[in-house]
């Protein structure tokens, strides 16, 4: 009873494996099958005529010396010198004033008038120590004179030096506050005292602050108004921690704005010393080619090019873009059409060879591009240095293959 309890248990066993391995089997011959319907749906081939039609030109794989990119964000800046606010160092009511956000002013244009009575207090004060110092050093002279001939005492020659002096450092220090409020010393000096100033442009530019309005009353710490020289704006990039040894003063940076795809220039020229708390630090590049109608603070996404390396590399037109992905043809072997070569032959008595083309489509990486040329890195499988591209007509191959899947369905 025991041993033929034992010799169903075997038997079973031995068709249970015998079933596993016949399934494993099957399973198995369906993965060959499918890799190649896999490949033949990424080949494409073309008669010498098609060929020559779709100007199809091949090269091997090129080493080229691309730069490393730093991919980065900043904005459009001004440097202090290029921005300038405006105010009045004596205060006053705003009498008259055109400027709008956005006008354009030349350098050395009326921008505003100031009204101040203490205006009038400041010439009259200056024409009077005018005067005093002219009578102080006419006495002072006569006084020297007269110490000459021993006619004076020193002590009167004394007071009349301290006296000159002093009316000389009053005339001094009330002559340059005026120059400060822009009063015309010479039709002053003449007579000519006003109640009203004018304010001049210091710089070219356009005007990003109105603070004021005609008629209101502006202390010496008032801004009125700022101009920004746009001419001269600088790119001011944020760059992490990790990426800060690889940058150098006059790399270039490629950038674009926010609102657009047109991509410009520029060139590193300071990299910060200071690390802020959320572990960045700012660089600052010179726009190559200027440009007036950027703006400061307009936000762009740049890419700064370090030190290059030798890579293997294709043209960027070789490189076709397919549902996401990545790929290039391979040209596989050529072949004769023998049918083509006996019919030939038996109608003319030469033989003459009718060729096709064979390409394989292949999915690949792509690193950084310089110049035309893209970093590329192909699967292991496929020799880099034997292998043909398809360095033009590569969207023709890929027309061709679309189209006879759809003509194969």
């Amino acid at each position: 009873m025991n041993y033929k309890h034992t010799l169903i248990y075997t038997l079973s066993l031995f068709l249970s494996a015998s079933i596993l391995l016949s399934c494993n089997s099957k399973a198995s011959e369906g993965t060959p099958s499918e890799e190649r319907h896999e490949e033949e749906a990424n080949n494409v081939e073309l008669t010498a005529a098609q060929y020559k039609t779709a100007g199809i030109e091949l090269n091997k794989i090129e080493n080229k010396q691309i730069s490393g990119t730093i991919k980065v964000n900043g904005m459009l800046d001004v440097p202090p010198q290029q921005m300038v606010s405006i105010s009045v160092p004596l205060g006053g009511f705003l009498k008259n004033t055109e400027l709008l956000q956005g006008s354009h002013v030349r350098k050395g244009q009326v921008i505003a008038s100031i009204e101040n009575l203490d205006f009038i207090q400041l010439q009259q004060d200056y024409l009077e120590a005018k005067n005093q110092y002219e009578f102080a050093r006419a006495d002072y002279e006569r006084q020297q004179e007269l110490a000459k001939e021993n006619v004076n005492a020193q002590k009167t020659l004394q007071q009349a030096k301290t006296n000159y002096a002093s009316w000389q450092a009053k005339a001094n220090g009330l002559r340059e506050k005026l120059k400060m409020i822009n009063i015309n010393l010479a039709a002053l000096e003449e007579g000519n005292i006003t109640s009203t100033i004018n304010l001049y442009a210091p710089i070219t530019g356009y005007v990003t602050q109105v603070n004021v309005n005609i008629g209101k009353f502006v202390n010496p710490s008032d801004i009125l108004f700022e101009i920004v020289d746009t001419g001269h704006l600088h790119v001011e990039l944020t760059v992490f921690e990790k990426d800060v040894p690889k940058l150098k003063i006059g790399q270039k940076v490629r950038f674009t704005l926010a609102n657009e795809t047109k991509e410009r220039t520029a060139t590193v020229y300071l990299i910060g010393r200071e690390i802020t708390a959320d572990r960045t630090i700012r660089i600052h590049c010179h726009i190559d080619k200027e440009d007036t109608q950027l703006l400061p603070g307009m936000y762009l996404k740049a890419v700064v090019e370090t030190e290059g390396a030798l890579v293997p590399a294709l043209p960027d037109e070789a490189i076709i873009d397919f549902q996401g992905k990545k790929y290039i043809f391979i040209s596989s072997e050529r072949q004769a059409n023998q049918n083509d070569v006996s019919e030939t032959k038996e109608s003319t008595g030469k033989e003459q060879v009718d060729e096709t083309h064979h390409f394989t489509m292949i999915e690949i990486q792509i690193g950084n591009s310089e110049s035309g040329y893209t970093e590329i890195a192909l699967p292991e499988k496929f020799d880099a240095v034997k292998a043909e591209v398809v360095v033009k007509g590569a969207y023709s191959l890929l027309s061709k293959m679309k189209n006879s899947e759809e003509e194969g369905h």
